[in-house]
């Protein structure tokens, strides 16, 4: 029996879930790893998942390779746990990366881990720009060249 969202109709627009393994004070809060909750991704009802992955890395990303087609994922690319801005190259790679296992076709999304709560304004918005930088980077395209392709 299918887990999340019960009835698919009562969320208007494309249904995602959002996992991570939390944040306080840069910490992560909650120990555990995606390949564990390959079952669950089987039965949920959502477009795409969106995954914490810049911190603890994509080594999870093999398993997850085989989950059913339909779904897809939301790739971490910005770690949110720390004060250290990326690199459009280190995005980059990072997208490279996920799109090397899971194939570009299944990369709904690429995004900051969480959200920036924890961090001053200032890191958040060069975090942002480093991200959109990065994909563009990834995708062969300038900053004046922002149509189409992999959303942020």
């Amino acid at each position: 029996m299918p887990i999340w969202p019960p009835r698919p109709s009562i969320v208007p627009g494309t249904p995602a879930v959002h996992l991570c393994f939390g944040n306080y004070g840069g910490q992560r809060i909650q120990p555990g790893s995606w390949a564990k909750l390959v079952s669950f991704f089987e039965q949920i009802h959502a477009d795409h998942v969106v995954l914490e992955l810049a911190r603890p890395g994509y080594g999870d990303l093999e398993r997850l390779r085989d989950i059913g087609p339909k779904l897809r994922f939301g790739i971490g690319v910005i770690d949110i746990k720390t004060t250290v801005i990326e690199t459009p190259e280190e995005v980059a790679s990072r997208i490279q990366t996920a799109a090397k296992i899971l194939g570009v076709e299944r990369i709904a999304y690429v995004h900051p881990d969480c959200g920036f709560w924890m961090l001053a304004r200032s890191i958040a918005d060069a975090k942002i720009h480093a991200l959109v930088a990065g994909r563009d980077l990834f995708e062969g395209r300038s900053a004046k060249d922002r149509t189409g392709g992999l959303t942020a």
